[in-house]
């Protein structure tokens, strides 16, 4: 087959995607639940459902889902505006994916030519935890297929290994949630008083432990969407990059 034409699109076979979303957590740090930010779901899901993709929703262990109460427009917090995320909220038969969700375990390489992880609290306190994802997100890697995760759904990078050992990220150029924007928020959160002073929203982060295991991590600044690409893997760099994430594999998959 000419390179060319290996990732043709055709109406006849639209791409397949897989989606992976975070089961529900609790922030010990914060002391409230967690789980998926409904921009890193409904951004990419509106720009390859508009490519002509077909999608599906997982999570690690399937069921529902439920996302971060601040990414909802319609929190009182007023923390999130987005007409994107209103839609998806005003689609009964979108919504209903989420109170079922696949297991990841049940997505199969040759079904997909696609797997996105999307972020959210959840991801930095479950998914060390979450060995079926590491090894799915390998498998698609290793098989050349198209491999992405978006804002704190790029912490599956500080635990996926190859089958050789090394580090999947190592050597890479990836982005993600920055240690600038963490700070952002901490800070908006302090204000607020959410978080007491003497403490971090998140565990760890993505900009220090994907640096000391060796990737050359980048980010384009404060809040401003962001994607890049390294062969068959794309990173997105916080909740605002969904779309840029969503179009780089779309790109990638001959859109």
């Amino acid at each position: 087959m000419d390179l060319k034409d290996r990732n043709s699109v055709s109406p006849k076979k639209p791409k397949r995607v897989a989606l992976v979303i975070a089961n529900p957590s609790f922030n010990t740090i914060a002391n409230w639940p967690c789980g998926f930010w409904w921009s890193e779901l409904a951004h990419p899901w509106h720009v390859l459902s508009e490519k002509g993709c077909d999608i599906k929703i997982f999570s690690p262990r399937g069921g529902k889902c439920e996302p971060d109460a601040m990414s909802d427009p319609r929190d009182a917090d007023g923390f999130s505006n987005d007409l994107i995320v209103m839609g998806f909220l005003n689609t009964p038969q979108l919504l209903a994916m989420i109170e079922n969700t696949g297991k990841v375990e049940d997505i199969e390489l040759d079904d997909y030519d696609a797997l996105l992880i999307a972020g959210g609290q959840a991801p930095m306190f479950t998914f060390e935890h979450e060995t079926g994802l590491h090894a799915k997100f390998v498998e698609f890697y290793e098989a050349g297929k198209v491999t992405a995760a978006v804002c704190h759904g790029t912490a599956i990078l500080r635990y996926a290994k190859l089958s050789n050992g090394d580090y999947l990220v190592k050597g890479k150029t990836v982005t993600g949630f920055s240690n600038f924007e963490e700070d952002f928020a901490d800070k908006l959160l302090w204000e607020a008083n959410l978080l007491p002073r003497n403490k971090r929203l998140m565990p760890w982060r993505i900009e220090d432990e994907l640096k000391a295991l060796g990737a050359n991590y980048i980010q384009a600044g404060l809040w401003r969407g962001f994607a890049t690409r390294d062969g068959n893997l794309i990173t997105g760099q916080q909740s605002v990059s969904g779309t840029e994430t969503a179009e780089a594999v779309a790109s990638a998959l001959g859109y």
